[in-house]
């Protein structure tokens, strides 16, 4: 009994002897690493003091330390990603005006993509929108000024400016020859978000251009003011820069009843948040179909790639942007801030958006329905339906007419639809999916 009780407790001491061993050990090797680590960091620094030294010192221009400090940060952050970059004094201003106030643009979102300024999506009704710029459009040229090394804020800086103001874009266009200048006034940008339209008696289209602070209660008004009569929806994405996450979330949220929605995942554990789905906040189990394009991004790019995860809709047209990135500004002074990429956006499946983008279930490209039709043919119809307008006047129902001419502002006719290949592809396959129930 005395050699067993001596065996236990020599081995629990030889334990114990290692486990503080073990310890000491971890220790001194994590003191050691911390040492390491921060010599190395303050090497790097005496390294980086000592090039803005000599550059002050001996370039051929005088520049001061400031200037040199502008420049090295600019550099450092633009070369973080895309979407990370250094804003001074005039940058941090625009970005407050941006989000705060009213200002004179363009109506055009813009990102880097390929190294290249890359218009995301115009936005309905803008002077960029009137005057033809398109997704996909690269930007060569702002005024005559290069924007093969500029970043995401310096060209939209360049772009805002005086409501009324001409600005001359010049872009290069997949499919044309030679780049292209488009002539610009800036106006102001006022957006209404979200549009709500019937395609025969039975679908409901609802578009939603960008995801303000609006979105969420205008898109839920529009579905219960046609419920008793909706048996499925489009939801078109086409061309959406994205917007608010709470909005993008509370989208879906209308849609499914359970489940995550997106996560989100950075370096640090505080950084990483999970959005799920309440069976509280379900407006509709219709079927659905949703709308993108290569316009969609960010936040359309959550609708859409959460909705087809939970296999709620189908995903008619063609891949998404690939925008899955979070961004934050965080002062640096009163007057100069930071912009930085802290974390990325990841599907319920867990897929990145992040380059990537969502890939339709149904590849449609846009264009337009042609339709043979004789020039030489009488058209009876064309002529007994200009008989009867004419008609209307002699009888006084022109007021009627006028009616009914706000009312057609809320529907999608047949020939709307031919001149949007995507758009009636995506009712074709609503259609199907009403008489299958989803």
């Amino acid at each position: 009994m005395k050699n067993k009780k001596f065996i236990t407790l020599g081995f629990a001491s030889v334990t114990v002897a290692l486990t503080i061993l073990f310890s000491t050990n971890v220790f001194a090797s994590s003191k050691e690493s911390s040492a390491k680590k921060e010599a190395t960091r303050l090497e790097a620094l005496a390294k980086f003091t000592k090039v803005i030294s000599i550059v002050e010192q001996y370039n051929v221009d005088d520049v001061t330390i400031e200037e040199l400090m502008d420049k090295a940060l600019e550099g450092m952050m633009s070369n973080l990603d895309a979407h990370s970059n250094y804003l001074k004094q005039k940058d941090f201003k625009n970005l407050k005006v941006q989000t705060n106030g009213e200002f004179g643009g363009l109506g055009i979102t813009v990102g880097i993509k390929d190294g290249a300024l890359t218009v995301i999506a115009p936005i309905e009704g803008t002077p960029a929108d009137k005057a033809g710029l398109k997704s996909g459009d690269i930007i060569l040229k702002i005024n005559k000024k290069s924007t093969l090394s500029m970043t995401i804020d310096e060209a939209v800086a360049i772009m805002r400016g005086k409501v009324g103001e001409p600005i001359n874009i010049t872009i290069v266009r997949e499919g044309e020859a030679k780049p292209i200048k488009i002539d610009i006034i800036r106006g102001i940008i006022t957006i209404e978000s979200v549009y709500a339209k019937t395609i025969g008696d039975d679908i409901q289209y609802i578009r939603v251009t960008s995801f303000d602070k609006k979105v969420v209660d205008d898109v839920a008004k529009a579905i219960r003011k046609k419920a008793a009569s909706t048996k499925g929806i489009i939801l078109d994405l086409r061309n959406n820069p994205g917007g608010l996450l709470d909005q993008a979330v509370g989208l879906v949220d209308l849609f499914v009843d359970g489940g995550d929605i997106v996560s989100q995942k950075g370096r640090k554990e505080s950084d990483n948040e999970i959005y799920s789905a309440k069976s509280s906040n379900t407006l509709t189990k219709v079927p659905l179909v949703v709308l993108i394009n290569g316009g969609s991004a960010s936040a359309s790019e959550i609708v859409s790639g959460a909705l087809q995860d939970h296999k709620r809709g189908i995903i008619v047209g063609q891949n998404t942007f690939g925008k899955g990135s979070v961004q934050v500004i965080l002062p640096i002074t009163e007057d100069e801030a930071i912009k930085l990429t802290i974390a990325r956006y990841y599907l319920p499946s867990g897929r990145t958006i992040q380059a990537v983008g969502v890939i339709p279930d149904i590849e449609v490209l846009p264009g337009e329905v042609k339709t043979r039709s004789n020039e030489f043919t009488l058209k009876e119809a064309d002529l007994k339906k200009h008989l009867e307008e004419e008609l209307e006047k002699v009888d006084g129902k022109e007021e009627i007419k006028e009616e009914n001419k706000k009312d057609s502002k809320l529907i999608i006719t047949q020939d709307m639809m031919n001149k949007d290949m995507q758009l009636k592809e995506a009712a074709n396959i609503l259609k199907a999916l009403i008489i299958t129930k989803g």
